[in-house]
C-alpha cells in the first residue's frame, strides 16, 4: 500500500475517481532563518521531492518551486524559490503539501495507493454489502481497512490475503473473505 487526494471543484480534482493533487507532506514549522520549513514526509516516494520541482501547499493548491532540500532528523527541511526568509514561511505552518497525481510512479500489479482505494465498495466473496472504505489505517504490522456501513457503524478488516481477495479498480469494488471473528 502506498500513501498519499482531492477533485472537482472542493478538491482540485477534474475526475470524481482520481485526484489531481496527492498529499505528500505537512509543513510543520519554520527553522532557521533562510526560509527553511519542517515537512513531515506522508508518502513512500520522498524522491520525488527534488530540487526544481513544483509542490501545491494549502487547500488552494498554491504552486511552489523547490529550492533545496535536506533530510534533519525522520523530517525533511524545504527551502522554496518564492519564500526567502521565516517570515515568509512561517504562514504555511501546519499545512498539507501535494503533488499533481501525474507526477507519481506507476506502481508494480497489485499495489495501490490509499487514494485509489478510499471510497470504494466493499462486499464479501458470498455477495454481502458490507459497506464503503472509509480509511486505511496503517499499523505498521499490516493495514487495517476501516469499512463504514450503510449503518454507520464500522468495521475493521486487516488488509491481508486471507482477508482482501480482489480490489477491482474498473468496477469500484473490493471483495473480501471474513475469517472467523472478524465481526465479532
Amino acid at each position: 500500500m502506498k500513501n498519499e487526494q482531492e477533485g472537482n471543484h472542493n478538491t482540485g480534482s477534474s475526475s470524481a475517481d482520481e485526484p489531481v493533487f496527492v498529499v505528500v507532506g505537512k509543513f510543520r514549522k519554520p527553522h532557521g532563518i533562510r526560509g527553511e520549513i519542517r515537512m513531515t514526509v506522508l508518502t513512500d516516494f520522498p524522491e520525488l521531492l527534488s530540487p526544481g520541482k513544483k509542490i501545491y501547499v494549502g487547500q488552494r493548491y498554491q504552486e511552489f518551486t523547490i529550492k533545496q532540500l535536506r533530510w534533519h532528523g525522520g523530517d525533511m527541511l524545504i527551502a522554496l524559490e518564492e519564500l526567502p526568509d521565516r517570515t515568509a514561511v512561517e504562514i504555511f505552518r501546519n499545512v498539507m503539501v501535494s503533488l499533481k497525481s501525474e507526477d507519481l510512479p506507476d506502481l508494480p500489479e497489485g499495489e495501490f495507493f490509499i487514494h485509489q482505494l478510499v471510497g470504494l465498495r466493499v462486499d464479501t466473496d458470498q455477495g454481502e454489502h458490507l459497506g464503503r472504505l472509509k480509511e486505511i489505517l496503517l499499523t505498521g504490522a499490516n493495514d487495517v481497512y476501516l469499512v463504514e456501513t450503510p449503518e454507520e457503524k464500522q468495521i475493521l478488516l486487516p488488509a491481508i490475503d486471507d482477508v482482501v481477495r480482489e480490489i477491482d479498480l474498473e468496477k469500484g469494488i473490493i471483495r473480501v473473505h471474513l475469517i472467523d471473528g472478524l465481526l465479532d
